[in-house]
């Protein structure tokens, strides 16, 4: 098992950084945790439940600001998390989404490559990099045929290929997560947070009806912790160069997983379709196959997605009652 010093997360402010460096935090205490920013989003709460946190605002897409960061800092882990990473928005601005995943994922690579010291680094690409998936080719493996059918995904892709690139080519330690849905408050363009934030309003009496978009796709999901507690797992034993489905058991339609929430809500809610939030296209089913990871690394999902749906309810009441809000 793999001890560290000095964790670096990129993105650290946004949703999955910022619960990366919670739970990093919560239960590595002598783990100095360092990150780089772009937007404030969840900076000040990170600094009220992390105290020694040490984050630097930094656009990647300066070379020259990563490479003297790399430099200055010399970090034993990295987690690459920053991104433009909302699939919806990418159909409106796809020269902006892929211009700038692709570029601060070179930047960072080639500034590790030239430091001359070889720190483990963790690529956080997507599920959304397999595309439409027949389903004679279900459960999803890692040896899947990438296809993306959306802007960010394309640019995930980029990520997914040009790390192993850099990996086979220039020998840098490099592991590739392909992390499937997870209960995610603190990203309130994903449909979980969407609907919960939703509920919360109708409740309040600030809105009448909750809008969504496609109910009928469906997809594998986990719990937040569990998907944090994965993140680190891979860091902690997954095998240099492998490429790593995350995801649990649960295989749940969109449709249902509504009703669940609204369910756990105890409140009347009113439904209705939003054409504005249909995707141009969009995935009808994803079910991976996780052997590969439980396999290495003996990690295995815990929460119940019942208590996960009622864990998001509450974490979206605790975000609003805060006023911690993304910006």
């Amino acid at each position: 098992m793999r001890v560290f010093k000095k964790c670096f997360i990129t993105g650290i402010t946004g949703s999955g950084g910022s619960y990366l460096a919670e739970h990093i935090h919560k239960n590595n205490k002598k783990i100095k945790i360092i990150g780089t920013y772009r937007s404030k989003g969840y900076l000040n709460l990170l600094r009220k439940k992390i105290k020694h946190l040490k984050v630097t605002k930094l656009d990647l897409n300066s070379f020259k600001g990563i490479q003297n960061y790399i430099k200055q800092n010399k970090p034993d882990l990295i987690f690459h998390f920053a991104s433009s990473a909302q699939v919806r928005k990418s159909f409106d601005r796809p020269y902006e989404f892929i211009k700038n995943n692709n570029m601060i994922t070179l930047n960072l690579l080639e500034a590790v490559r030239l430091a001359n010291y070889k720190p483990l680094i963790i690529v956080c690409s997507s599920s959304e990099v397999y595309g439409q998936v027949k389903s004679s080719e279900l459960p999803i493996k890692e040896t899947q045929k990438i296809l993306p059918i959306n802007p960010y995904a394309v640019s995930k892709s980029f990520q997914d290929i040009l790390s192993q690139v850099y990996l086979k080519c220039f020998d840098l330690k490099v592991i590739i997560t392909r992390m499937f849905s997870y209960t995610n408050a603190r990203r309130s363009d994903l449909f979980q947070a969407s609907f919960a934030n939703q509920i919360i309003e109708i409740k309040n009496g600030k809105k009448k009806y909750l809008e969504h978009g496609n109910l009928k796709s469906k997809r594998s999901f986990i719990d937040i912790d569990d998907a944090m507690e994965a993140y680190w797992t891979v860091a902690k034993k997954g095998q240099i160069g492998e490429i790593y489905n995350i995801s649990g058991d649960n295989v749940i339609s969109v449709k249902l997983f509504l009703k669940k929430l609204i369910k756990f809500s105890n409140a009347k809610i009113n439904t209705k379709l939003n054409k504005r939030l249909l995707r141009k296209t969009d995935i009808k089913i994803q079910i991976p196959s996780c052997r590969k990871f439980y396999n290495h690394t003996g990690w295995k999902p815990r929460v119940t997605l019942d208590k996960s749906i009622i864990k998001l309810l509450k974490a979206c009441n605790e975000i609003k009652e805060n006023k911690y809000t993304y910006k």
